[in-house]
């Protein structure tokens, strides 16, 4: 079953642009519990409740502030946090190749498959197999929904897979655990012990089927909810509708720049953003001349039609029709 789109644009290193859209890699695997109100079955949502009296306050009566010491709030207005969103470029902007094995586990956090789009194929094969070949992974930087993200662009078989990463700060540091410090004295296991431990290993070893491991709190839940529903057990709860997100899909398939690129190339970049740029205001003047002239066919008509008997009004508003049609 294909899966919808979410995101609509380009990764990017150096001056090569690969046209790509993102899926979703992943499903919610746990059980959903929603609240319902018992008398009606409609959803409960939360209310916006002053912590100190206890009231429901207005939407109206609510700011936005960050705490900057106990007790101590900074108050920031809606216009200021607009202003500091990160610039939406649609753009998976990879800022460096590292190895694979240098980047923890810890650091992924939200996976999305990766699949060209715009006759892209061609490019990203050539990145997908480069990386697979090195063994590297591309650290980049992406914005999605105006949330700026750090993310690993990560080859896996035929694809590519954008993993959005904690930031370095995000991640708590491993300083303050106690833990057995490689090679230190009585921590070393014995000839014998390694032995037998990896023996354990080898005889618990298999090859990786995700197929095998299963969410049993869930199963058994989904259970009793089949039993419910063959047993007539049900209520209805209308849900609102989710809106389908908008895209943007301007990116360009810079595929014979690899070339430039590796030649020190990049100032090229803002000189084909301002070309793009003005093959775009080109068409808004074009659209805009196209307006003004329809409006002023309309004008024209309908001045002409005012002054004439109610027969030669009916011949001047099929005139305007026919003046409005063909602008």
């Amino acid at each position: 079953m294909a899966t919808r789109t979410i995101w609509k644009g380009a990764i990017s290193f150096g001056l090569v642009h690969i046209p790509v859209g993102l899926h979703t890699a992943t499903t919610e695997s746990g059980v959903d519990f929603d609240w319902l109100d018992k008398r009606s079955m409609d959803p409960v949502g939360y209310k916006r409740i002053n912590k100190r009296t206890g009231k429901e306050i207005d939407r109206d009566n609510i700011v936005k502030g960050v705490e900057y010491e106990d007790g101590q709030y900074v108050i920031i207005s809606p216009e200021e946090i607009a202003d500091a969103y990160p610039r939406t470029t649609q753009t998976i902007e990879i800022q460096q190749f590292v190895d694979m094995a240098d980047v923890p586990f810890v650091y992924l956090e939200r996976p999305y498959y990766v699949a060209p789009i715009n006759k892209g194929q061609k490019v990203y094969a050539l990145l997908r197999d480069t990386l697979a070949k090195t063994g590297k992974i591309g650290i980049a930087k992406v914005v999605i929904q105006t949330k700026q993200h750090l993310a690993a662009l990560i080859p896996s078989g035929d694809a590519l897979v954008l993993n959005l990463m904690r930031w370095g700060d995000d991640v708590k540091s491993m300083d303050d655990l106690e833990l057995p410090k490689s090679g230190a004295k009585g921590m070393t296991p014995s000839a014998s012990e390694l032995k037998m431990a990896k023996m354990l290993v080898d005889d618990m070893s298999g090859k990786w089927d995700p197929t095998e491991y299963k969410d049993e709190f869930k199963a058994a839940v989904m259970g009793l909810v089949e039993k419910k529903v063959k047993a007539g057990k049900t209520e209805t709860v209308l849900e609102p509708q989710e809106e389908s997100p908008a895209y943007a899909d301007n990116v360009i398939d810079l595929t014979e720049l690899l070339q430039r690129s590796l030649k020190g190339g990049k100032k090229a970049a803002p000189a084909a953003k301002k070309a793009a740029s003005g093959k775009t205001a080109a068409k808004k003047t074009a659209a805009t001349k196209t307006a003004a002239t329809k409006t002023a066919a309309t004008k024209t008509a309908t001045k002409a039609a005012s002054t004439k008997s109610p027969a030669k009004k009916a011949s001047a508003q099929k005139t305007a029709a026919k003046s409005r049609k063909a602008a």
